[in-house]
């Protein structure tokens, strides 16, 4: 059994850990065999004061983040001095800046969904400064042959990055910008708050996977991008130093919980998810699906370059050791289930799949889920969501399987390109997140893939990489092989063959060529993006 390193107590210890996701803000308390002793969670209020504009308020997320805690261990009927560590899994890119003398915000946390910076972004993509840039940096490649500069050469900006939303914010709040030029202003993403919260102001830090999902650090040198920085107008004093993911970052001010816990990991919630899912060897792949599809990929020790909009993260870095993913995401998945429901086309959710397994086909018609634009490989914000092939025989159980199909045809399109651009023999394939409860979408993923795909016992696996990394630092687990054999799995789903076709979703081909279409026909609908 593991015992206190704080001296409080000398009972069994065990491991806490928060996720703070888009829509909640969720707490366990972990034990030696990654069970859940005890749980909690609170909404997050998302604040929108005018169109485009998506806002958390920074006091109610720390109080709902304290609440939660608490909550955890009250549940779990230990006591706070039990707690060996705290892990921290959070949304990527949501930011804010503060004074940080008093701790005052400047503005709320402004969120990864926001779209006020869509016209910089715009404005920048299409300017003279990019193409010369992009040209510059082609020509370095050409000398260097280093990727490093192949990847500055394909940038885009998008509203999702930090970057332009941080630009904004200099532009547009003036407090902030005197805060500055005073020198008294910090920026960061959630972790980086809760860590000054937490330790009452003497921890201005972010870790390497949070930091390299803000669109201005340079997972390749391992450092924020002076060039990019320099290039925006973005001070580099605002920003928190960088720190490994396994690493004690302080302790929680005992006024807060009673104890000063050990705060030994914070991490970013889609990598997270990935170490939550064991996913620790090149060519493992996950698959998260909950309001919007994000796939990941582990490329090893080596940042991926892609040309079609893969993007590069660091997954974490424990000690010397930095591993690296691939990830493509799909917006519109569980959002499009909820329209869906919204719509009335099915009362509870649970019913989707024996609904689309009711009928033996679309019926022709096809479900285009971009109700934010398409994401990689298409890269079109202006696309639109549609439903094509309509006609008198069209029931709701079509519709239904047409919206369950188009997520599964989705993770088609990111895995091909994942296969084509990493050229990454895959390994093992796992999925977590609400929409994995869909056994429909599920096995036609894996027809689609043509792979087996593993569904885990419980989803909450962003919660479940913090902690493990966290206990890693700790020395409440070992090794990850440790962590491999406390995995469970609820399910595997096997891809199924036709006789006439063999190879992978062949038996699709035609149906998958037509929704294509479909998607082609939905591109470029919107003059805005």
């Amino acid at each position: 059994m593991g015992t206190q390193r704080n001296g409080f107590c000398k009972l069994e210890t065990f491991i806490l850990s928060v996720d703070v996701g888009t829509t909640s803000i969720r707490c366990h308390v972990y034990d030696k065999s990654a069970n859940i002793r005890g749980s909690c969670s609170s909404k997050v209020s998302l604040l929108y004061p005018q169109p485009g504009w998506v806002e958390i308020a920074p006091d109610e997320l720390w109080k709902g983040f304290v609440t939660v805690v608490k909550g955890a261990v009250q549940d779990s009927g230990l006591q706070m001095c039990q707690m060996e560590g705290l892990g921290i899994s959070t949304q990527r890119a949501t930011f804010m800046t503060w004074d940080r003398n008093t701790g005052k915000p400047f503005h709320n946390f402004i969120t990864w969904q926001d779209m006020r910076a869509a016209e910089l972004v715009s404005s920048w993509n299409g300017s003279c400064t990019m193409k010369t840039v992009h040209g510059v940096m082609k020509m370095l490649h050409y000398l260097t042959r280093q990727k490093r500069f192949l990847a500055a050469s394909l940038v885009v900006f998008t509203t999702q990055h930090v970057s332009l939303r941080l630009v904004w914010a200099l532009n547009n709040i003036p407090q902030l910008r005197q805060a500055v030029e005073d020198g008294s202003c910090y920026f960061g993403t959630i972790d980086t708050w809760l860590l000054y919260k937490l330790t009452k102001g003497l921890v201005h830090a972010t870790d390497y996977s949070n930091a390299s999902a803000t669109g201005i650090f340079d997972s390749y040198q391992m450092c924020w991008s002076g060039f990019l920085c320099s290039l925006l107008s973005i001070p580099l004093s605002i920003l928190p130093m960088a720190q490994n993911t396994s690493h004690k970052f302080g302790s929680c001010d005992p006024s807060i919980f009673g104890v000063p816990i050990p705060i030994m990991s914070v991490m970013a919630d889609q990598q997270a998810a990935m170490f939550g899912e064991c996913c620790f060897d090149t060519g493992d792949v996950k698959i998260t699906m909950g309001t919007g599809t994000f796939m990941d990929i582990n490329t090893g020790n080596k940042p991926h370059t892609s040309i079609a909009g893969l993007y590069p993260l660091v997954g974490w870095k424990i000690g010397a050791e930095v591993v690296y993913l691939a990830e493509g995401n799909a917006a519109g998945t569980g959002s499009a289930i909820k329209w869906a429901q919204d719509l009335e086309l099915f009362s509870d959710v649970k019913e989707t799949g024996a609904m689309a397994s009711s009928v033996e086909d679309s019926d022709g018609v096809y479900f285009v889920p971009s109700f934010s634009g398409l994401q990689a490989p298409l890269n079109d914000p202006k696309a639109c969501a549609s439903f094509m092939g309509l006609k008198p025989s069209t029931t709701k159980r079509h519709l239904v399987r047409a919206i369950l199909e188009s997520i599964a045809f989705r993770n088609k399109q990111l895995f091909d390109v994942m296969l084509r651009e990493t050229r990454i023999p895959i390994t093992k394939i796992r999925a977590d997140g609400g929409v994995c409860t869909n056994d429909f979408i599920m096995q036609l993923t894996a027809d689609l893939l043509g792979h087996k795909i593993a569904r885990p016992s419980h989803f909450d696996m962003s919660c479940l990489g913090a902690a493990f990394v966290a206990g890693l630092g700790t020395g409440y687990w070992k090794n990850q092989e440790e962590l491999k054999k406390l995995l469970n799995t609820d399910l595997h789903f096997l891809p199924r063959r036709s006789k006439a076709e063999g190879d992978k979703g062949g038996q699709y081909r035609g149906v998958l060529q037509s929704w294509e279409r479909a998607l082609q026909r939905s591109m470029h609908w919107y003059n805005q993006p």
